[in-house]
C-alpha cells in the first residue's frame, strides 16, 4: 500500500465504527415515535414516497436516462476520492436548493420533494462510480449503486449486513439477482419521515427541507466514498 492507500483503511476503519455503533435510547425513542406519527400521515404521503423510491429505483437497474458520459478515470485513489468531494459539494448545493424551493410551498410542492431528492442522489452515485471506473452500464454495478444507498439509508440491522455485502462484493454479487424492494423502500422511509414531513409545513418546510436535503446528500457523500475506496483497496489485494 501507498502512503495515502495507509491513510485511507485507518479512516474506513473509523468510518465503520461510526455507522455500525448501535442506536442510543434518543434514536430508539425517536423511531417509536416515528412509528406513532407515520399512523397519522395520509395515505396520499405513503403512497407518493413508496412510488416514488420504486420507479427511480427501477429506472436505475433499467439504466434509464440517469445513465451519463462516462467519466474520465483519474489515475490514482487520492485523485479519486479528492474528484468525489468536488462532485457532492456541487451535488449539495443542487439539493439545498431544491429542498428549500419545494419546502416553502407546504405539502403540494413539498410532495415533489421526494422524487427530486431521490434523482440528486442516484445521478451522484451513478457519478461515483464513474470516478472509481466502474462501467454503470453493467447490471451488477447499478445492483452495487443500490447497496451503496441502503447502506446510507437503513437502520442499525439491515446496515450490517449491507456493508458486509458491500466489503465482499466480487464474492457475492453473482448470487444477488435484485433488491428487495419492500425493505429497500421501507428502510429509506423510515429513515426520512419525521424530518422530510416537516419539511411538508408551509414557510417552516424551507428552513426544514435546506437543512436536511444538506445532511442527507453528506451522508450519502460520505458512504460512497468509503464504499468504492473498500472496492478499491480490495482490488489491490
Amino acid at each position: 500500500m501507498t502512503a495515502y492507500e495507509e491513510i485511507v483503511h485507518q479512516e474506513i476503519q473509523i468510518w465503520k465504527q461510526k455507522l455500525l455503533k448501535p442506536a442510543g435510547p434518543i434514536k430508539r425513542i425517536t423511531k417509536q415515535t416515528q412509528t406513532k406519527i407515520n399512523s397519522w400521515i395520509p395515505q396520499k404521503v405513503h403512497s407518493v414516497i413508496t412510488s416514488s423510491v420504486k420507479a427511480l429505483t427501477n429506472a436505475t437497474l433499467a439504466g434509464s436516462n440517469l445513465i451519463s458520459k462516462p467519466t474520465n478515470v483519474p489515475a490514482s485513489l487520492y485523485e479519486k476520492d479528492q474528484l468525489l468531494k468536488e462532485k457532492l459539494i456541487t451535488y449539495r448545493k443542487t439539493a439545498v436548493l431544491e429542498g428549500a424551493g419545494t419546502g416553502v410551498g407546504g405539502i403540494f410542492l413539498g410532495l415533489a420533494d421526494f422524487p427530486l431528492l431521490l434523482s440528486i442522489k442516484m445521478k451522484f452515485l451513478y457519478e461515483a462510480a464513474g470516478i472509481y471506473g466502474y462501467d454503470i452500464n453493467r447490471y451488477e454495478e447499478r445492483l452495487f449503486i443500490l447497496h451503496v444507498f441502503q447502506l446510507a439509508f437503513s437502520n442499525d440491522t439491515k446496515r450490517i449486513e449491507t456493508l458486509q455485502t458491500i466489503e465482499h462484493w466480487d464474492r457475492q454479487k453473482a448470487a444477488i439477482q435484485d433488491m428487495n424492494w419492500q425493505t429497500f423502500q421501507q428502510e429509506y422511509r423510515d429513515y426520512l419521515d419525521i424530518v422530510k414531513l416537516l419539511q411538508l409545513i408551509p414557510g417552516f418546510g424551507a428552513i426544514v427541507g435546506a437543512y436536511a436535503n444538506h445532511n442527507l446528500l453528506d451522508q450519502l457523500g460520505e458512504t460512497a466514498l468509503n464504499a468504492y475506496r473498500i472496492r478499491s483497496l480490495n482490488s489491490i489485494g
